[in-house]
């Protein structure tokens, strides 16, 4: 069975049967399709008439409208490795269709293009004869290049889901009644993070598409909105957002006027914009729907009609991981994957492979290193190597005597660290000083032990080093990973670990280099915020695909 890497699924069934047939048709276009699935919808369409159909347009209705939420949901359990995206240029309020002079030939008066190009076409179309299959695909391939940017011969695929036809008499009454239309305005407004598109976003963004004519405005969370969400320096930068959201909704209504503005508080422009009928919110989001209505009365604009949606159940969550679909979730499952490949580090011998962990301090980065010694690492403690730096045997001890003088010595002549410490505190000049001696004297030590454990035959070595970016010691590793937990628990941790103030754990912290930062050089991201058990999965996990990575590496891939 071919595979391709984008597909459009043109689903034909009455829109009333639709719900009862999409789980099983999803999980079939996914043993055709690998990557992205466009789905096109023309309930009705006849394929085997021997005429060939033509696109039109679909009025917007409450089944629809459902519909689409069923199938984002269906798809998140069926098919998740698919971007399934549904395409809505043919659904439009029947007064906007009638009323615009720029679709006289129907929703495509032009092919349109896509971001991906299919490369097969697949429809749930019920083939009555199989003698008429080669009419049917034929038919199939002509619409579709009707509808959309397809090469010539685009491969089509009928469907079959083991799933008994649906008679008209097995349906409910009230399911075969007239549909219900689907009330639509000229401006419609949603706000979110819309980090890492998923089902849940796609069907708010889709139903805004339906209930909006004209124009869409969404507020998009950015700096100070960001500063609450769980593993914040995971969510992708905002031009990144921005891209993802207008490519997303070009392939989805292109006729839409789509304005993408940044979300600094919880308004936005939604409590200033006068053109603005409709804001699209969850059970979740209705209180801040209702609070953008008191500032726009406030402000002497009318109150924004509150659309409702539910929200996708997340049937793979796990215990740190929310009921619903969403980017929280989905941050948490990058935990101890590659997130970026490492850089090239063809200097470094393959064995033993090196780990640089690094992390703020309370981050819990010496947990996850001695576990990581338990799994098989070789722990190279960066911090116990710079005490030894600092015995009156090592070469950078006289040259911080020369510098710093010899007050800083304890009785027994060894340097007093704290007292050193007095000498740089607060001053970026001396402390660099200081650092130029001793930073290159611990990575001729690291270089030291990972040479014994390459003498010893061992395959992990984690150089643990709260340092490691600071002090440029990435040419010393293969990959650099990086813990994190937010500044608020950490402040907390450092205070009960060190006894000192909130005000000096957070100076500290202030120090070193933000999450962000560190983030942003990470190979692989840990977080020990959760229960202890939590990170230990998360750590297998990391250690498990780490092995997976070496095996590849050994062999070539």
């Amino acid at each position: 069975m071919s595979m391709f890497s984008t597909g459009i699924l043109v689903l034909t069934s009455p829109l009333h049967t639709l719900p009862l047939r999409i789980a099983p048709v999803l999980s079939s276009a996914a043993q055709r399709v690998e990557r992205t699935l466009y789905v096109h919808l023309h309930p009705g369409l006849n394929l085997g008439s021997g005429s060939q159909p033509r696109p039109v347009f679909i009025p917007p209705a409450v089944d629809l409208s459902n519909l689409i939420t069923r199938l984002y949901s269906n798809a998140a359990d069926v098919c998740g490795h698919l971007d399934v995206c549904v395409l809505l240029t043919n659904v439009r309020a029947q007064s906007v269709a009638c009323s615009g002079a720029t679709t006289p030939n129907g929703p495509f008066p032009t092919p349109q293009a896509l971001s991906h190009s299919p490369e097969v076409v697949l429809t749930d179309f019920a083939l009555q004869d199989p003698g008429q299959t080669h009419q049917v695909t034929q038919c199939l391939q002509s619409y579709t290049g009707h509808c959309y940017a397809c090469r010539p011969g685009l491969p089509s695929v009928l469907l079959h889901p083991e799933l008994m036809k649906l008679q008209e008499e097995d349906v409910p009454e009230a399911q075969q009644e007239k549909a219900e239309p689907l009330q639509t305005y000229n401006d419609v407004v949603v706000g979110g993070t819309f980090d890492r598109l998923h089902g849940a976003h796609k069907t708010l963004l889709s139903i805004s598409c339906l209930l909006a004519n004209r124009r869409f405005l969404i507020g998009l969370c950015d700096h100070a909105m960001l500063k609450k969400k769980v593993l914040k320096e995971l969510i992708e930068p905002y031009s990144v957002r921005v891209q993802r959201l207008q490519e997303f909704l070009q392939d989805v209504k292109p006729s839409l006027q789509v304005e993408v503005v940044p979300l600094d508080d919880p308004f936005g422009v939604s409590i200033v914009d006068p053109l603005l009928e409709c804001i699209v919110v969850s059970e979740e989001t209705r209180k801040g729907g209702e609070a953008v209505n008191k500032k726009r009365i406030e402000n002497g604009l009318p109150a924004l009609v509150l659309h409702e949606i539910q929200l996708l159940k997340d049937a793979h969550h796990t215990e740190i991981e929310e009921e619903k679909i969403s980017s929280s979730s989905l941050r948490a499952r990058l935990l101890g994957t590659l997130l970026t490949p490492p850089k090239d580090n063809a200097h470094l011998p393959p064995l033993p492979y090196v780990i640089g962990l690094t992390g703020g301090s309370g981050s819990g980065k010496s947990a996850i290193a001695k576990q990581l010694e338990a799994l098989g690492a070789v722990w190279i403690d960066c911090d116990k190597l710079g005490h030894e730096v600092y015995q009156p045997d090592a070469a950078a001890y006289h040259k911080v005597l020369e510098e710093f003088g010899s007050d800083i010595l304890s009785e027994d002549k060894t340097i007093n660290r704290r007292a050193l410490g007095r000498k740089v505190f607060g001053n970026q000049e001396r402390l660099k000083v200081l650092t130029d001696i001793v930073w290159p004297e611990i990575a001729l030590l690291v270089q030291k032990r990972i040479n014994q454990a390459r003498d010893e035959d061992k395959q992990v070595c984690v150089v643990d080093a709260a340092v490691l970016l600071e002090a440029k010691w990435q040419n010393l590793v293969h990959e650099v990973w990086v813990t994190i937990i937010p500044e608020e628990e950490a402040v907390l941790r450092i205070t009960e670990r060190d006894g000192v103030t909130a005000e000096d754990a957070l100076r500290r912290l202030q120090s070193q280099w933000s999450n962000s930062k560190q983030v942003a050089h990470a190979n692989v991201v840990l977080s020990t915020l959760w229960e202890p058990e939590v990170t230990r999965k998360q750590v297998l996990k990391a250690w498990n695909l780490l092995q997976k990575r070496i095996q590849q590496k050994q062999e070539g891939h």
